[in-house]
């Protein structure tokens, strides 16, 4: 059974500051490996493998998922003779800088670390992870969502991680406002439109949702169920379309809606807009499948009164989600024990009782299709929400998750640049569309001063 109890935001980096994306990003492409694939080499036997396993070792470990500890007593127990350091440097960016200082000294690497999937590329091009291939990794693709995979996979067939937990987008509704203004869910965006323009009109200091003027993971995730491919990557060549067609869609909705004064754009993540949250001024919320989780940890004066359900559609006979959140397990170049790095993080992330404690000890939606295929997973009915089965509407999204999405090996630029024009065109209500060009741009300049060859995707 899942107990909604405990929680943690998996939401993915915020902004951050031009200090830490310059600590992240490629310094002019000079980094070790940055330009050629990582080289293979030759399969680990099993003999070698079981060696490893049983000679008396300790891993350091970063992660900043909670009470982990519960899942390393199991795989200390299978494996008694592997001992793991748990360390916490801090959720996203701060682990991050300590990571890329400790690989520029050559010193100080943790031997497995929590990478979120948006800044695998980061650390890819800077030659950070063991290619796990040769202990086995290739064997366990069929175990995890088909998109996801994709996630942690290199353009030569490099495999940098192994998936840990995701976040599918849907919308997170306040029943009780949408009955008291007979809404509907909004099955279409243009549906959305329609009742975002009711409501308001019905009560002026209610917003059918709130979109935050810094919260560009919200903005990728929306780009990507519209079928945006903002970043296309080939080694130090990227091809850049932060105004594709339909990134312009999107900029152009919510753009409209913005200046309407038909939605909201508060920051998010900040007391006054937990406040909204629990007053009812925010009607519903776009977010990842790690929402139900953190709502009910955060605002719960509000219990059972919301619902979940899809994101409303651009084409409903082709239904498409994006995804917002999750991260993964990596071996890092210089662990002196690779092997034994390996095993553990596949243990971690395919063992079902590790799997299963994840969902139910931390609430981390799985990426592992036999836990979202799981009876037990998907009729749990989470208290919360009143009852419904949040599980299983979920994974039927992370079914729908759109394909073919690459993330940047300079993100923290891109977040940066994308507050100073979109998020700031959304905070002033002015023109988003003319904002994502600036966006492009700036991103752009940024890349070549990096050494980057920039072409348009």
């Amino acid at each position: 059974m899942q107990t909604p109890a405990r929680h943690f935001t998996r939401r993915g980096a915020l902004a951050v500051t031009a200090a830490a994306a310059a600590g992240i990003v490629l310094d002019a492409c000079s980094s070790s490996g940055s330009s050629s694939p990582a080289a293979t080499t030759a399969a680990v036997t099993q003999a070698e493998i079981d060696k490893a396993m049983k000679t008396p070792t300790t891993l350091t470990f970063w992660t900043w998922v909670p009470d982990i500890s519960q899942e390393i007593a199991v795989f200390e127990q299978q494996y008694p003779a592997i001992k793991i350091n748990v360390v916490n440097p801090g959720q996203g960016t701060p682990l991050y800088t300590k990571l890329r200082t400790a690989l520029d000294a050559g010193k100080g690497t943790p031997d497995v670390s929590q990478v979120e999937y948006q800044y695998i590329p980061t650390f890819a091009i800077l030659n950070a992870f063991v290619d796990l291939r040769p202990y086995g990794a290739a064997a366990q693709a069929e175990k995890f969502v088909g998109w996801v995979w994709d996630q942690v996979t290199g353009p030569n067939g490099e495999i940098y991680a192994y998936p840990q937990d995701t976040g599918p987008m849907g919308l997170l509704y306040r029943e009780d406002i949408f009955a008291k203004h007979g809404i509907s869910v909004p099955a279409t965006w243009d549906d959305f439109a329609v009742a975002a323009r009711k409501l308001h009109a019905a009560d002026p200091g209610v917003y059918l949702t709130n979109l935050a003027d810094n919260e560009v993971a919200a903005w990728h995730g929306l780009m990507w169920q519209a079928g945006s491919r903002p970043y296309a990557v080939n080694g130090t060549t990227i091809g850049l379309a932060l105004d594709d067609t339909a990134s312009k869609k999107v900029a152009d909705y919510w753009g409209g809606l913005v200046s309407d004064g038909l939605i909201s754009t508060d920051p998010d993540f900040t007391s006054n807009w937990y406040q909204g949250l629990g007053t009812g001024k925010y009607a519903s919320w776009l977010t990842g499948a790690w929402g139900p989780a953190f709502l009910a940890g955060a605002i719960k004066s509000t219990a059972g009164k919301w619902r979940a359900a899809p994101l409303p559609q651009w084409n409903t006979k082709q239904p498409v989600a994006g995804n917002w959140g999750g991260s993964t397990n990596g071996v890092i170049k210089g662990t002196p024990y690779p092997i034994a790095a390996a095993k553990f993080a596949e243990f971690l992330n395919t063992n079902p009782q590790t799997t299963a404690m994840f969902n139910t000890e931390q609430n981390l939606f799985p990426s592992l299709k036999s836990l979202l295929n799981s009876a037990t997973f998907s009729s749990y009915k989470v208290p919360f929400f009143g009852g419904q089965q949040a599980n299983a509407l979920f994974a039927s999204i992370s079914a729908t998750v759109n394909v073919g999405w690459q993330w940047p090996p300079f993100l923290d630029q891109s977040v940066t640049d994308w507050t100073s024009t979109v998020g700031s065109a959304l905070a002033a209500k002015a023109d988003v569309a003319a904002a994502t060009s600036k966006w492009e741009s700036e991103v752009a300049s940024y890349a070549k001063t990096q050494g980057f060859n920039v072409t348009a995707a």
